[in-house]
């Protein structure tokens, strides 16, 4: 028995009744919890996402994701990435990770709803503002978002710092859009902040993976990855590719549809030619 599992039978008379739900799945299921999202689990568990912090935090963990690693960690699936071993040479860990990169691009091709993706598009070439959020491993996307939406000429910016996150999420309108990206789609400062722009009338879109998460709810459109790495890793590779892959196809969309934006990506190289040998 893991240290978590011993934890929450020691817990267990303190528990109401809804945390006591939880404790019999996680006991009965330790390791099913990593590869699932904080509303997935209150689904199997018949209770509320409240719950599910709650007892997290009963345990001594910050939320539920920490919950999540303990038993990733005690189940022996903290690995780098499935498959990868210290025996490998470097050229074939390449071709493990390429492997895995593919396979991931090609479940996200089919987790795409083509009319949300349209529709993102559209929103984003008719919008005032373009406000984009994403931390940790989002961060680095969302800052590329903002690159390539600024080289077709766009008012974009991208924030990785939760307090202006909320920040500039109370001063968007109906005319601006929001993009939340979050591959659990349980980062609370990213829902949160999604939360405040809905309410001041901004169109919400959200990058994450697919399945049921509390960024979803707070979303206009979703645009779904596929990657199982959650159950492996948290270096997060595959769903980063997996967003920069949506991020380009949005790029290219609006560089084809909007003339102004083609002419824009002319005018921002010449601007960079003195900036090379």
């Amino acid at each position: 028995m893991n240290k978590t599992t011993l934890q929450i039978k020691m817990l267990y008379d303190k528990m109401g009744g809804a945390e006591k739900r939880v404790a019999d799945w996680l006991i009965k299921n330790p390791g099913k919890i990593i590869s699932l999202s904080i509303s997935e689990l209150a689904e199997e568990c018949k209770c509320g996402e409240a719950t599910l912090v709650r007892f997290a935090r009963r345990l001594g963990f910050s939320g539920y994701q920490e919950l999540k690693i303990s038993f990733a960690r005690e189940e022996g699936s903290t690995k780098i990435a499935d498959g990868i071993s210290k025996e490998d040479s470097c050229i074939e860990i390449f071709e493990k990770v390429s492997n895995d990169i593919y396979c991931s691009l090609e479940m996200t091709k089919k987790s795409l709803d083509s009319e949300s993706l349209e529709t993102a598009a559209k929103m984003i070439m008719n919008a005032n503002k373009i406000v984009i959020y994403g931390l940790g491993n989002s961060s680095a996307v969302a800052l590329d978002f903002q690159h390539k939406l600024m080289r077709l000429g766009y008012n974009a910016i991208a924030f990785s710092d939760n307090h202006m996150q909320s920040i500039s999420a109370s001063h968007l309108t109906k005319k601006d859009v929001v993009i939340g990206i979050s591959h659990s789609g349980s980062s609370k400062d990213i829902v949160d902040a999604l939360k405040i722009a809905k309410e001041n009338g901004a169109f919400s879109i959200s990058i994450t993976n697919n399945g049921k998460s509390p960024i979803v709810k707070q979303s206009d459109v979703a645009l779904y990855t596929a990657s199982n790495e959650t159950k492996y890793s948290i270096l997060g590779l595959n769903s980063r590719i997996a967003q920069l892959a949506i991020i380009n196809a949005i790029y290219y969309y609006i560089s084809c549809q909007d003339k102004k934006a083609f002419n824009t990506i002319k005018t921002t190289e010449e601007s960079l030619q003195n900036k090379k040998f």
